[in-house]
């Protein structure tokens, strides 16, 4: 018997510590740094790209166990957050707070490992999103606007980590994922509203379901359709796009503009759930096509 409730307590343990950390999220951002690092790399150091991944998944983690500390008593009230390990009761806020502190201890250490510009964007990162972005969130809809800031250093990151510099390349590599995350959380917030309500977030522009939010969520849209295929034309330094990649990701980005256009018309949370979903695919598929274009002209 106190076997099978020690091998219960491991998994529940388990599964909150991946919550705490939002370990899906997480992987998602260790996707995108380790493809700005693959675009970045004149040779690929896969100890360099071990730790990359490493580290940023440290510091990701930690800013997600700090949102969840500042955030227990509203994601108590929200029923996507409910269940949370914090509010639920199976975490004291005190094993959070060493999960997060150990966590960006040893992150920073590690992207320190790699160089020291990479340790300082990713400080900078879980900065503005702990301290900066999170409180805000119950006050104002800019939230969005300063968490896209934080959000959009992982894909640059990694060009930093495999050149220690930075240039116009990540420069680029962060526009593009900071355009995104407009129509990208906008879209999470009109499907979500009555929930974010319920915690007390702001996060439309507009602060309503409305014709507003839908056209700057069009807008956005194609701004960052038009930053994506930018390296086409190849003013961003070593970051150059085949003519090919760029209609492929133009045509994705056509498909996000669709849904962008028929939340404008129909504003409802079936559509914003479909546009949120698009988005999600658009930036991995873009990822992917930028990392496939590069090693195919060196390979061809």
């Amino acid at each position: 018997m106190s076997k099978a409730i020690s091998n219960n307590a491991s998994v529940s343990f388990g599964a909150d510590f991946k919550e705490i950390t939002k370990m899906r999220l997480t992987v998602s951002v260790v996707f995108s740094s380790a493809a700005g690092y693959f675009l970045g790399a004149p040779v690929v150091d896969f100890v360099t790209l071990l730790l990359l991944a490493i580290g940023g998944y440290l510091m990701v983690g930690a800013s997600n166990a700090f949102n969840q500390i500042a955030e227990k008593n509203l994601d108590a009230k929200m029923n996507r957050t409910k269940n949370r390990p914090i509010p639920a009761g199976r975490m004291s806020v005190t094993s959070a707070a060493a999960i997060a502190i150990s966590f960006t201890i040893l992150g920073l250490y590690v992207l320190y490992y790699i160089n020291p510009i990479t340790a300082v964007f990713g400080a900078v990162s879980i900065f503005l999103y702990t301290c900066v972005y999170t409180p805000l969130k119950t006050k104002t809809p800019l939230s969005v606007f300063v968490g896209a800031f934080p959000g959009a250093i992982p894909f640059m990151m990694g060009w930093v980590a495999a050149t220690n510099q930075f240039s116009i390349e990540p420069g680029t590599l962060f526009m593009i994922q900071f355009f995104w995350q407009f129509p990208h959380f906008w879209a999470l917030g009109w499907w979500l509203y009555d929930d974010y309500k319920r915690g007390g977030f702001f996060m439309l522009p507009t602060g309503k379901r409305d014709r507003g939010t839908a056209i700057q969520i069009i807008l956005y849209t194609i701004w960052t359709i038009l930053v994506s295929i930018i390296p086409v034309f190849q003013v961003t330094g070593r970051l150059y796009l085949t003519p090919v990649s760029g209609v492929l990701i133009f045509l994705l980005g056509l498909g996000m503009l669709y849904y962008a256009i028929k939340l404008y018309k129909k504003r409802d949370e079936k559509t914003a759930k479909q546009l949120m979903f698009a988005s999600v695919s658009y930036i991995t598929l873009l990822q992917i096509i930028y990392v496939l274009d590069k090693f195919l002209r060196v390979w061809i």
